[in-house]
Parts: structure tokens; sequence; C-alpha cells
């Protein structure tokens, strides 16, 4: 018994020493991609004092002054991955983080309208009267807020699988899971990098697109989803903006789409699992001037479709210039 209880008593520090190790490395890993996550945000922005609280923007290209406003889990930095593209059809991109975001502040009460007035406090700050405006997922609320309260500022709009509204009782798309990585960057950089090996409704969840959509995509098309998902890094500097947007799509509050009076390009696809398909079409149908663009698959990443986006959006853009 001496001998069998040694034994066990080794084998037991062995297992011990085999998981202490492992969550060495691991947090390791964790430490390292999230150090590069922050430098990866650092030194490519400014900040500027509004009304309201201080706003991060970044600016890359030349050309017609765009102002591009993010989704949820985004901030500046999300804006210049996915709109970045147009910078190369002859655009100066303007890419502002919003409230909640990164180092723009979190002002109290909050409102989508209020955003909407700092971003007209920006373009004032740049000299700039008007711009056309580009807005992806959750940041449409706040670009149709400024084209319904400014619309002497807005020369075209371009809602990018526009937010909808959260069902009746639901506090967030995607359940516990995006609970948990939404407050956690340890969680957030767990999943990211556990997704490969995660059921097959882990991409619907987490990016509203189904798996098989990711699967079937080439090899560029899957490197930018997969960026998007690294992008989510850090996750600290985007909680109180992820929760203002949940609270904003929960609040169903409506807005005034029939004084938008500026041409509106509204993209979506029809499988996108965060329902934009259909709201885009609304609201296509209750503006002036609305043109829509659905994809058939795609899911609320566009993918497989970022290349046709890109074009479809620019000669919407150049269109209201001829």
């Amino acid at each position: 018994m001496p001998l069998f209880s040694t034994l066990m008593h080794r084998r037991t520090l062995c297992i011990l020493a085999v998981l202490v190790a492992a969550g060495l490395a691991v947090f390791a890993l964790y430490a390292r991609d999230l150090a590069k996550a922050r430098a990866r945000v650092v030194g490519r922005s400014t900040t500027m004092a509004t009304s309201f609280a201080t706003m991060e923007y970044a600016q890359i290209g030349t050309g017609e002054p765009t102002l591009v406003v993010h989704g949820a889990a985004g901030g500046f930095d999300q804006a210049l991955d996915m709109a970045g593209p147009l910078a190369e059809h002859g655009y100066r991109l303007i890419a502002p983080s919003r409230f909640g975001y990164l180092r723009s502040g979190m002002p109290p009460h909050l409102t989508t309208a209020m955003q909407a007035d700092a971003y007209v406090e920006l373009l004032d700050h740049l000299g700039i009267a008007k711009v056309d405006v580009v807005s992806i997922s959750a940041g449409a609320w706040s670009a149709m807020q400024l084209a319904i309260r400014h619309p002497e500022r807005v020369r075209a709009l371009v809602l990018l699988v526009p937010a909808d509204y959260l069902p009746p009782g639901m506090t967030i798309h995607g359940g516990i899971l995006v609970r948990a990585m939404v407050n956690s960057d340890f969680l957030a950089w767990a999943l990211i990098k556990l997704m490969p090996v995660l059921p097959g409704d882990m991409p619907r969840t987490m990016l509203g697109t189904d798996a098989a959509v990711v699967r079937g995509a080439n090899h560029d098309e899957q490197a930018r989803v997969q960026q998007v998902l690294d992008h989510l890094l850090p996750v600290g500097p985007r909680v109180a903006g992820m929760n203002f947007d949940v609270a904003t799509a929960a609040a169903r509050e409506p807005y005034a789409m029939e004084k938008i009076s500026c041409p509106v390009l509204a993209v979506s696809a029809e499988d996108d699992r965060f329902g934009t398909a259909r709201r885009a079409r609304l609201i296509v149908s209750s503006v002036s001037d609305g043109r829509l663009v659905v994809f058939q698959t795609g899911g609320h990443a566009l993918v497989g479709h970022m290349v046709d986006t890109v074009r479809e959006g620019a000669a919407f853009l150049n269109a209201g210039r001829e």
C-alpha cells in the first residue's frame, strides 16, 4: 500500500505539473496575442473634444471625403478594415470610433442622435461641409440619424448589413457565448482560437454567417473572416460601446426614415442570421431615393461578396456626382 500510495502521489504531481505548464503556455500565447492586438490600434488615430465626450478618429486616402461608421464590437480599425478598399477608388476615409469604443469617451445618457451630432462636430473640425457616409451593421443607427438630423451634411448614404432591432425579449445575438466574450478579452481570445474546432454553428453565432458559407469561400475570404474575428481584440476598450449597441437594438426606437432625402444604398445577404436583409428592404422602401442589393449568401460578414460590395458602393457614390 505505501508503494501504491507513493505512485499515485507521483502521478498526481505529474498531472498537476503538466496542467500548470499547459496553463502557463496558454496564458503566454494569450498575453502575446493581446499585446499585438493593443499595439495594432496604437498610433493610427487622433482624438478631438466634442460637446459630449472625446472622440477618436483616423483617416486614410485622398479625394472625396467619406465618413465610415463602424459596427458593433468595432472601432476606427473595423471601419478601415471593411471600407479601406474605397480609398483605392479615390476616397478620403474618415473613420471615427463611436462613443464607448477604444479611445472615444462614453457620455452619460448617450443616444444615437448625440452620436450623429458629434459627427457634425468632427466634420466642422476637419473643415468638411458635406460627406458621403458608409456605415456597417450597428453603425447604421447613428448614420441614419445624421442623414435625418443634418440632411445638408450628407451627400449619399451606404448601409452595409444595417442592424435590425432585436426580437422582443432577446438581449443579444448569440446568447451566452457572445455575452461572455464581450466582457472578457481572455474568453474572446479563447473562442476565436477555438473557432476551427468548435461546432459548425459558431460562425453563425458570432458572425451571423453559416459555417458552410465560410468553408466554401476562397482563401482570401476565409483570411478576411479570420481577420474580422482576430480584430475583435482587444475587447476591453469596446465593452461600453457594445453594451450601448445592444441596448439600442433592444429599445426598438422608431426612426423617421422618410426624412432621409439623400440617395441610399442598402446592401445585405439573404442568409444573414441577424436579419439585416429584412431591415435593408424596409429602409429602402421608406426613403425617397433608395437602392437595394441583396446577395443570396454571405451572411452578416458578406462572405464572398466584399469585392462586389466595394464595387457597388463606389459606383453608387460616383453616380451621385455625375
